[in-house]
């Protein structure tokens, strides 16, 4: 059957709305974004911008400016931000949105919450305290590969050092079955939390002496971060529909005896150092509730400001972030994982958070675009 003339171009003009910003329009690429597909936005295009507290915008992205990777995106506008008058004028004025594209044709991504663990632990091995809290291994070689393979920036290799070869460093499982050649910050009373404090990456203990220390990602074993929720799926212990930090946790403790199983799944194993600070990001900046994020780095570099519309608890989050973070699971352009902040309510919160999620950059007008 033949389709019509009128009906041919009526059924491609709503092909071709039917999607905001389809592929010819997000195709901008900028050096800083080599592998990232955007879109030209407008702060009208941003879901209640016109509600944001633009001063504290601009005090967030003033300490952003503190880091090397941020004045590297931003330059000028760094200093300028130090002697604005208007914050709103500033930042409409000096900044252009971009949507954030996974490919050129999808905007849709997924945001998820982190927030800072907190432990009970003491500096002394004992009955109650036996889970070691491991500082980076001291035969741990880390290669990176840059220097050789420019395209491979965003990658390194982890290993120990065999004879006269590398090779793979031990797994979660190996390492529990021997002793690592590396400082130990404190004893945990909870394997369960420590594993728990992997995943969010900082997190403030407890000691046994009512003193409190600040812990945060150092480094890793080198192995891909494995979701054990999927594995609980997987071995029919949950519906994926129900997996949730809470719902994990509360398998694990029910079958404690299945619990290295479950945790060996994840072949990661993340290494910590003290801090001075509570949560950290990857900037080395002290993370701000509801304001910092995590990022898949290939594609939206660290240092970034950036503009996001989702739900959290069950209400519509839009506001300006900072990409300040990294995380093993954070993987793709429009993935975000939001810094919700420390106690109870922070971790309900994280625990169940898989949103819908819009991302929009800003980026300086006078940035230049790449020809494609």
């Amino acid at each position: 059957m033949k389709l019509s003339l009128t009906l041919l171009l009526t059924t491609l003009f709503f092909l071709s709305c039917s999607e905001e910003h389809k592929a010819p329009q997000a195709k901008q690429f900028f050096d800083a974004l080599p592998n990232t597909y955007l879109a030209k936005s407008s702060f009208d295009a941003l879901p209640r911008f016109q509600n944001e507290n633009y001063d504290e915008i601009v005090d967030e992205f003033l300490n952003n400016c503190q880091t090397e990777k941020a004045k590297r995106i931003y330059g000028q506008l760094c200093e300028n931000a130090k002697v604005i008058l208007n914050s709103k004028h500033f930042l409409t004025e000096n900044f252009r949105p971009y949507l954030i594209y996974n490919d050129a044709n999808s905007s849709g991504g997924l945001l998820t919450g982190y927030y800072e663990a907190e432990l009970h632990a003491s500096k002394e091995k004992t009955k109650k305290y036996k889970y070691p809290l491991y500082e980076t291994p001291k035969d741990l070689i880390t290669v990176e590969l840059s220097s050789l393979y420019p395209e491979l920036k965003n990658y390194r290799l982890r290993g120990r050092v065999e004879g006269n070869k590398l090779v793979p460093y031990d797994t979660r499982a190996q390492s529990r079955k021997k002793n690592i050649d590396a400082d130990v910050i404190c004893y945990c009373d909870s394997e369960i939390d420590k594993f728990f404090l992997e995943i969010q990456g900082s997190g403030r203990v407890q000691l046994d002496d009512n003193s409190t220390i600040f812990v945060g990602y150092d480094n890793q074993n080198g192995y891909k971060y494995r979701a054990i929720g999927r594995y609980l799926v997987k071995i029919k212990a949950m519906h994926l529909e129900d997996v949730s930090l809470q719902s994990i946790r509360t398998w694990l403790e029910n079958h404690p005896s299945r619990v290295d199983e479950v945790l060996n799944y994840n072949k990661s194993m993340v290494y910590f150092k003290e801090r001075t600070q509570g949560a950290t990001g990857a900037l080395g900046l002290e993370l701000h509730a509801r304001r910092a994020v995590a990022v898949d780095p290939r594609y939206i570099p660290l240092g970034s400001l950036l503009y996001m519309d989702a739900e959290v608890d069950n209400v519509n989050f839009s506001q300006a972030v900072l990409a300040q973070d990294t995380g093993g699971a954070i993987k793709g352009a429009v993935r975000a994982d939001l810094f919700l902040g420390t106690g109870v309510k922070a971790l309900e919160i994280a625990g169940k958070l898989k949103s819908k999620l819009k991302l929009w950059i800003l980026l300086p007008k006078t940035m230049q675009e790449k020809k494609i």
